[in-house]
């Protein structure tokens, strides 16, 4: 990806008004991935989102980051599973126009 879609974590903490070691956390944890650029910590443009979620959840609910990484992987894998009963719902639709 370009460096264009990353984002310096200076930044997000800046706007956010969040310690460093928030985002160094969700990196631990596996839930965003760190890039550097000329030695500047950056994240991709795409995890921003992601980044919002885990800020509510840590922030306004008090989840720990062991409960965000448990929250995290529930809802990637509902999204997989949502995407699954779709495809195969599309599918059964074929079947039953004939």
């Amino acid at each position: 990806m370009s460096s264009e879609s990353l984002i310096s974590i200076q930044q997000i903490c800046k706007h956010y008004d969040i310690p460093v070691s928030f985002i160094n956390s969700l990196n631990e944890f596996g839930i965003i991935e760190i890039e550097y650029i000329d030695n500047d910590k950056c994240i991709y443009e795409k995890h921003l989102n992601q980044v919002e979620k885990m800020m509510r959840l840590h922030y306004d609910l008090n989840i720990n980051f062991e409960g965000i990484d448990v929250i995290n992987n529930l809802l990637q894998r509902t999204e997989l599973l949502e995407n699954e009963i779709r495809l195969l719902k599309n599918r059964l639709l074929i079947y039953e126009d004939l």
